[in-house]
């Protein structure tokens, strides 16, 4: 569970169990049997017993089945419901995705070792340069699509040189192996019409294939963008970065620690663990790395631009 791993992430992190439970909003209890647990729990499907709601679960359903987004107000009064609204809630919360339509994203199946989705994130309010300045830093996440294991890094710019250099450093680092796709959208950096020469070069030095999603298909890209709203959502809010360095180490904390450790929403499986079968289908790294450039965090005179050079992108933006 997403608890679970947020209590032994946090506790890594040096917190006591009574701030771990304030932060992740449980009891202390809860937390002593998470950090006693090497694995995250398991639930058994009790024998359902009667409840205030099991009378009016039929004509909930009915209602359910004709309009799956009647709200749980309109739903209680149609069905004479007097009892706790909040209760009711629940049970409608419950009930509903039984009648809701199956998202495209879910229905798509993938083999282990086909595919990593790669896509940029931009965080709300930007991300600080090395001066503390706050700046639109792209994301670089990376997400493989059988396992759900993913990886991200923070980039200079969205450029091509940027792009080929985030994406080896992922591969070579977090992944260490090569699926027999990347699976883009039409970003400027990776090619329009056509991709661009160096990204076709990294991908022949690979050995892999780059394709791209067809434009207004958010489906066949939705395992990444997902990933990004996770991001958004439970990375990003209410933490304090110094500079691009400090933002790529909680991240990579927080993804090892965190997201790759959960039982995932979709698979009901936790990724770092599906990982291993999915990696085992890859191919190995070239023996050789491609000529990517090196992302160095080279601080540039005040009001100077960032920009692209051989050696690749320096940081600091005026």
């Amino acid at each position: 569970m997403d608890d679970w791993a947020q209590i032994r992430y946090l506790r890594k992190q040096g917190l006591s169990i009574r701030k771990i439970a304030a932060e992740v909003g449980c009891a202390k209890k809860t937390v002593e049997r998470a950090l006693a647990s090497p694995e995250p729990p398991t639930y058994k499907k009790r024998a359902g017993k009667a409840t205030s709601f099991t009378p009016f679960e039929p004509q909930v359903r009915a209602l359910l089945e004709k309009t799956p987004t009647l709200p749980a107000t309109v739903i209680a009064e149609r069905v004479g419901w007097t009892g706790s609204i909040t209760w009711f809630r629940d049970n409608i919360r419950r009930t509903r995705p039984d009648y809701q339509p199956v998202d495209p994203v879910d229905t798509l199946t993938h083999r282990p070792g086909e595919q990593i989705q790669c896509d940029l994130t931009f965080p709300t309010g930007g991300l600080p340069d090395e001066t503390g300045t706050r700046a639109e830093f792209p994301v670089l996440v990376m997400v493989a699509s059988h396992s759900r294991f993913m990886a991200a890094r923070v980039l200079p710019t969205r450029t091509t040189g940027d792009l080929i250099a985030g994406m080896w450093a992922l591969l070579s680092t977090s992944f260490q192996a090569v699926p027999e796709h990347l699976l883009w959208d039409h970003e400027t950096g990776i090619g329009q019409k056509k991709l661009t020469e160096p990204v076709l070069a990294f991908a022949g030095t690979l050995g892999t294939r780059i394709l791209q999603a067809p434009p207004r298909d958010p489906e066949t890209k939705g395992v990444v963008e997902r990933a990004n709203g996770y991001l958004k959502s439970s990375f990003f809010p209410g933490r304090h970065f110094t500079q691009p360095s400090d933002v790529q180490h909680q991240l990579d904390d927080w993804i090892t620690q965190v997201a790759n450790q959960r039982i995932h929403a979709t698979t009901r499986q936790v990724p770092a663990k599906v990982w291993t079968a999915d990696k085992a289908k890859m191919t190995t790294l070239p023996p050789y790395p491609p000529q990517v450039g090196v992302m160095r965090q080279v601080r540039l005179p005040r009001n100077t631009t960032s920009r692209s050079t051989p050696t690749g992108t320096r940081w600091t933006r005026g």
